[in-house]
């Protein structure tokens, strides 16, 4: 009996604006493969305590909506899904408001246990199905996947990364936008940075920086070093 290959996992982390979601999305497109963005899945529960009340202020009480969220997230990286309690939160979960929240709860020490096991499940589910999953966020090749055997730190200039936020949230890249992004972006990194290191690459950890390159470059790099890791 022939035996199957082993399910691949590509986990790769970066901060805000690096491109890693739409590079990874690409990336799992040209593999085959299933795709999770555990950013979110915080975003999810950020809107979900929203949603229900849950007091921003009280720890306790957010690690509690993370034990109870009703999460499902689609793994398909053409048109990934995001539902909870059966609500389509795809649009909700990227409004301003989630984003300038999210790092409340996302930095919530007994939330990140709660949402990395759920991560970890995910990814071998969707690993097991596809037969790869493109996993994506900001601990992903530290914690969640620390065994992938592809990992890797898609970076770029904070320059570089502002002026992609701003022309994904505002459409345009002047300096009225950019200044309008900066808090969205640097702040959250500063914060989510307390509990998460996706600054610098841990050992075994590719670098990619894509603040010189365009899209379709920036996914080249990455496929390369998956191409490299699978004939290697």
């Amino acid at each position: 009996m022939t035996s199957q290959p082993a399910p691949f996992v590509i986990a790769i982390d970066g901060p805000s604006g690096s491109g890693k979601s739409s590079v990874s999305r690409a990336v799992a497109t040209q593999l085959g493969a299933g795709y999770l963005d555990t950013g979110a899945m915080y975003r999810a529960l950020t809107w979900w305590c929203r949603h229900t009340e849950v007091d921003l202020q009280d720890p306790a009480a957010i690690a509690h909506a993370a034990r109870e969220l009703p999460l499902h997230i689609g793994d398909d990286p053409q048109a990934p899904t995001v539902r909870v309690a059966d609500i389509d939160v795809a649009e909700g979960i990227r409004t301003s408001e989630i984003s300038a929240l999210v790092s409340t709860v996302a930095t919530v020490p007994d939330v990140r246990t709660e949402m990395q096991q759920r991560q970890r499940e995910l990814i071998a589910d969707i690993a097991g199905r596809h037969g790869a999953c493109v996993a994506e966020g900001r601990d992903v090749t530290t914690v969640v996947a620390p065994e992938a055997p592809v990992r890797i730190l898609l970076t770029a200039s904070e320059e570089a990364r502002l002026r992609r936020r701003s022309l994904e949230v505002h459409g345009t890249s002047d300096a009225a936008a950019i200044d309008a992004t900066r808090d969205q972006v640097v702040r959250r990194d500063r914060d989510d940075s307390t509990v998460s290191q996706f600054t610098v690459a841990a050992d075994g950890v590719v670098v990619v920086d894509t603040s010189d390159l365009d899209f379709d470059g920036s996914v080249d790099a990455v496929m390369a070093v998956v191409i490299a890791a699978r004939t290697s």
